[in-house]
Formats: C-alpha cells, structure tokens, sequence
C-alpha cells in the first residue's frame, strides 16, 4: 500500500474473514461479495530463460503456460513450489500481490483487467484485498498486459 501511497494512487482495503481450508479466489469472492471477475489472483513462476516472474489473473481463469511462456520470451514457464512462495517474494500462499515482493519480478497480467474501472488485488496477507484502478497498477509496476488465460 505504501507503492501506491508514494505514487498518489487512490485504493480501497476490501478485508475478509479466510478460512485456511480455502484460499481460492471463489471462496474470497463468496466472503467479500465481489464478482469473482474483478478478483486477480497473483501466480509466481520460473520462465526457463528469463528466470521468476508474476502472473495476474482473474479469479475464474486459468493460467495458459504456453501462452505465458512465448509472451514472456521463455521457452517453458512452471509454477514455483508453494514451500517456496515466501523465500521468493515475501508473501505466503493466499496473500500474495503483485504490489511490493521482495525483488520486482516481470509481472504479466491478463487482459480481462482492462474490463473494469477496479479490480482486486491482495493486499499483501491472508484476508485482505486491495481496489484499485487496473491502469494505475499498469502504469506503477510496468505490467504487460496479454490474453495469458485458457479459452480466452
């Protein structure tokens, strides 16, 4: 919150009581009242040639590796194992944003953002969210935005 403070970026914290038994973005969804749509879930990978990068999609969607991978300029991109989720970024699983890891990694989010004047973003930790304008986080953190999801 502090990166969008710096850079005078209006937002609003969206909090929720989280279950540990369900971190999904629907469940965040159900709790918070939000359309599952807006809520962008923060994925962390290793691209073969390019090294770790972030993911951004809707809640609903579901990353298309091979299409992250080309648009990335990888050959093959994996998902991280979750035991390392908070060695690399700062985060734990269920509380992972784009805004503030530990490095600034290449972060792709899909295009389905452009969709709506807010989106959903988790604020850092388990149980809350941020709102903010697609195109402000865009502009801050230097996103490439691209069809990155499956059947999309």
């Amino acid at each position: 919150m502090r990166i969008l403070d710096k850079n005078k970026i209006p937002y609003k914290i969206n909090e929720y009581e989280y279950d540990e038994s369900d971190l999904s973005a629907a469940a965040m969804a159900e709790k918070t009242l939000v359309e599952i749509h807006r809520i962008f879930k923060t994925l962390v990978l290793l691209g073969d040639k390019t090294g770790y990068l972030a993911a951004c999609i809707s809640g609903e969607q579901e990353l298309d590796l091979k299409k992250l991978a080309k648009i990335s300029g990888n050959k093959r991109v994996e998902m991280i194992h979750m035991k390392d989720l908070l060695k690399i970024t700062g985060y734990m699983r269920g509380g992972c944003s784009p805004l503030g890891m530990k490095k600034t990694f290449p972060t792709y989010m899909g295009n389905s953002c452009l969709n709506f004047e807010t989106i959903f973003i988790s604020g850092g930790k388990r149980g809350m969210q941020i709102e903010v304008d697609p195109n402000s986080l865009i502009k801050i953190l230097n996103i490439h935005v691209d069809n990155i999801s499956i059947n999309s």
